[in-house]
């Protein structure tokens, strides 16, 4: 029999799984997965804001491709309830919010999506709930930024009516092997007792298994180092691409040859955008800068790249010029708007830096992307998204910017009147003009 602590104001008793009551809070990349995982286990019910992305779940489709539509129709079937109505979820007693966390214009921590989901949620909280956070935030932020708002919210007492753990989440969007089941979870709680009733929740569904954090402050640091590690990594390679591209050096062949030692960690250059790697380290740097201390690594490493955009589009004008193609007015096509490839996540991408730095120079640019949706692109980033690609050859160059599958099998192929620029590594390299 499947059992979990359970707390009811200040004791703890012993509960079936099933007899638990979830309310998931956000039903993004990382929300809805969860829903439907805990739906097979107790109930559960999903909660948005956004009405529209409620009635799209609830007609089987997920639009961001991270849940199939068979695997939604079917948890939907067996008993998932999905919905705007906040008075839908107030029975529950577990509560897990999944709310965006970005950054503002000037690059610090925009905490008003977890400020208003908090107040929300302490509007209808009861005593022995627990409420757990799974967006990612700076160290700390939990204890100090959520539960006031919890407290003033419900005139409960932390800790004593309520209780908060911390589980950041490890989802990568677009990627089928590595799903939420399959990734070790990171757990955590205000106490020992919330601590343990938390990692057996998730342990419950997570297949890789748990590890239980020391504490919630612990936890939420783990993760923000994790995409501030990798973005490091990544900004150590954009900056010899810097390097290698004044020596007239292919990076990728350098990578190659330096990636045959077996401690080498093989990083690729490219555009760093998205929800997590490009945003996560600003909120650790925002919290070291609280505390007295000035991240060097961390900052210089975002510099650079944030700066890839403007670098790739500078080096693609030098390369029309080289054929002696006018820049002005000259027609270029760049396959991939996504922040990564085979999603249709557009959050914080990059490729818009490669756009509007192209435009200042005067070209005619044309996009297309197979996964990325016309309409969300038209209002988020202002770009009509091309419904084909039938003609390649009126373009006076190309920029391969996302790898999405569907380009790898492209016949591209540079000429004297044709600039490709592959940002990706997926041509041979005779076949294009440069690689990132």
């Amino acid at each position: 029999m499947n059992t979990l602590v359970y707390f009811c104001r200040k004791e703890i008793s012993m509960l079936n799984l099933n007899e638990q009551k979830i309310a998931i809070i956000g039903l993004g990349y990382v929300g809805l997965p969860l829903a439907i995982e805990f739906s097979k286990k107790c109930l559960t019910v999903g909660f948005d804001i956004n009405k529209s992305r409620v009635n799209e779940l609830n007609n089987s489709n997920d639009s961001t491709l991270e849940v199939d539509d068979k695997s939604l129709k079917s948890a939907l079937d067996n008993g998932l309830t999905l919905t705007d109505n906040i008075e839908l979820i107030s029975p529950s007693n577990v509560y897990i919010l999944t709310v965006p966390t970005p950054i503002d214009a000037n690059k610090e921590p925009d905490l008003q999506p977890l400020k208003k989901a908090s107040e929300m949620l302490g509007a209808i909280l009861e005593k022995g709930d627990v409420v757990i956070y799974e967006s990612t935030t700076y160290p700390g932020c939990t204890e100090e930024f959520c539960v006031p708002i919890l407290e003033s919210s419900s005139h409960l007492k932390y800790n004593k009516d309520f209780f908060c753990g911390y589980s950041p989440e490890r989802i990568n969007p677009g990627d089928k092997k590595n799903t939420l089941t399959k990734i070790v979870k990171v757990t955590s709680g205000s106490n020992a007792k919330t601590a343990l009733f938390v990692d057996e929740l998730y342990k419950s569904i997570i297949e890789a298994g748990t590890y239980p954090a020391t504490s919630m402050a612990v936890a939420e640091a783990s993760k923000a180092i994790e995409n501030a590690q990798r973005d490091v990594n990544i900004s150590f390679v954009n900056e010899l691409s810097l390097i290698f591209d004044r020596l007239d050096l292919d990076t990728r062949e350098v990578l190659d040859a330096a990636s045959t030692k077996w401690n080498f960690l093989n990083y690729t250059p490219g555009l760093v955008g998205g929800h997590c790697i490009g945003v996560d380290p600003y909120y650790l740097s925002h919290k070291a800068q609280a505390v007295g201390y000035i991240p060097q690594v961390i900052l210089s490493g975002r510099k650079i790249n944030d700066s890839m955009g403007v670098h790739v589009a500078n080096t693609y004008v030098k390369l029309l010029v080289s054929k002696s193609i006018l820049v002005k007015k000259s027609k270029t096509l760049i396959l991939g708007i996504t922040f990564k490839q085979d999603c249709p996540d557009i959050r914080n991408t990059k490729v818009i830096d490669v756009v509007n730095e192209l435009k200042e120079f005067g070209v005619d640019v044309d996009v297309f992307d197979p996964n990325a949706d016309h309409s969300e692109v038209k209002k988020v980033l202002g770009i009509n998204l091309l419904d084909n690609i039938n003609n390649l050859e009126k373009y006076d160059g190309i920029i391969l910017a996302v790898a999405h599958k569907e380009f790898s099998s492209l016949n591209l192929k540079s000429t004297s009147n044709q600039v490709i620029y592959d940002l990706k590594g997926i041509y041979p390299k005779q076949n294009v003009d440069k690689r990132l």
